[in-house]
């Protein structure tokens, strides 16, 4: 990573800034959508009043607002991107990020399958220790999708020197659920959208073997990594769609992106026009609602709520559209009252800090 606009200490600052925006935005929307995951926007709208959620829910006499799998995987991929890096920087070991990825998302799975780090299993041999796996707050079970437990399980890496083509990938081939679009935002945070669309398709058949489940992951690090670069949120999108034009299988994931781009030129938003594209339950629903929301609101608090004020999987929305609202205008950009709120929200900006490092380092 060593954009142009990056050459002087002002763009090194903007680019920290995005990084760590894009991992505490999406955590914070994670948050704001995880205690309505479930939830019909009747029932959402019963228990909080005629708008719907207003602002974080908490868990009994707690002032912590609780994060998902989706804050959770999204910081094993961080992790394992940065170890890519410093493995590269520092013995000149390069191509095998992919294997880092698997690995960090195997650890990820200890985190499910245990009370506390005493109980995990030690790292196979080659694998890196310590980090994210140490960290006893992350023991936690959050509504993992059942793709991502089976998929990682399965210990299957993905051959990054292959082309995309479009067929279903060896692991879960006919899975598109979102659980491989909502952790990929890191990727766009240290590549190219070029390199950071195939990175993130490769890592999603790790779990999630259809086209569209892999394609939308794609899509959700290019636009991000546009956004990183200083381009506009529309024009992000936009060039995303003919980046994915180019891929065999693109039509269902570009089909929703234009249809979410389409809907944000239809007036004031409303969360019945959110529903129209669908929950968010798969990838091309979760990342469509995401970018729409992201797109329509006159203002980053309005567009989180209305990414989560809905039928379908509020926190995966949620989180999208917090990684990109965070990667175009940073950290400084999201409503401070609100982050500070966030389960561990000191360590993902540590991780972020991590992560924008290597990037700068690079």
């Amino acid at each position: 990573m060593n954009e142009p606009w990056m050459s002087s200490l002002a763009g090194e600052a903007v680019y920290r800034a995005r990084v760590r925006g894009c991992l505490l935005g999406g955590a914070l929307g994670d948050a704001l959508g995880y205690p309505v995951e479930f939830s019909s926007l009747e029932r959402i709208r019963a228990a909080n009043g005629e708008r719907g959620v207003t602002g974080l829910l908490f868990a009994g006499d707690s002032d912590v607002a609780r994060i998902s799998d989706d804050t959770q995987m999204t910081r094993f991929t961080a992790e394992a991107l940065i170890q890519a890096h410093r493995r590269e920087r520092l013995k000149g070991i390069g191509g095998g990020w992919a294997l880092l990825v698997r690995w960090a998302y195997e650890r990820w799975l200890e985190t499910q399958r245990h009370p506390g780090p005493e109980q995990a299993a030690p790292p196979q041999s080659g694998a890196p220790e310590g980090g994210l796996i140490t960290q006893a707050w992350l023991y936690a079970r959050r509504a993992p999708g059942n793709a991502c437990v089976s998929g990682v399980a399965q210990m299957y890496a993905p051959d990054p020197g292959l082309a995309l083509d479009g067929k279903p990938g060896e692991v879960n081939p006919d899975s598109k659920g979102c659980g491989a679009v909502m952790r990929s935002a890191p990727f766009g945070l240290v590549d190219s959208a070029d390199g950071a669309f195939a990175m993130a398709a490769r890592a999603a058949q790790i779990t999630h073997g259809h086209p569209t489940g892999y394609y939308a992951a794609g899509a959700l690090a290019a636009i991000v990594a546009h956004l990183v670069a200083g381009d506009s949120l529309e024009g992000a999108v936009l060039r995303t769609l003919r980046l994915l034009a180019r891929h065999s299988g693109h039509e269902e994931t570009s089909a929703a992106l234009a249809e979410a781009v389409d809907l944000a030129g239809q007036g004031a938003p409303t969360a019945e026009k959110v529903e129209t594209l669908g929950e968010g339950w798969v990838a091309e629903q979760a990342l469509a609602l995401g970018v729409y929301c992201a797109l329509v609101a006159p203002t980053v608090q309005d567009a989180l709520l209305l990414s989560v004020n809905h039928s379908g999987d509020s926190d995966s929305t949620g989180s999208i559209c917090g990684n990109l609202l965070g990667a175009r205008y940073g950290d400084h950009g999201l409503p401070h009252e609100w982050v500070e709120r966030v389960e561990g929200r000191a360590q993902i900006a540590a991780l972020a800090d991590d992560l924008a490092a290597e990037g700068v380092r690079r």
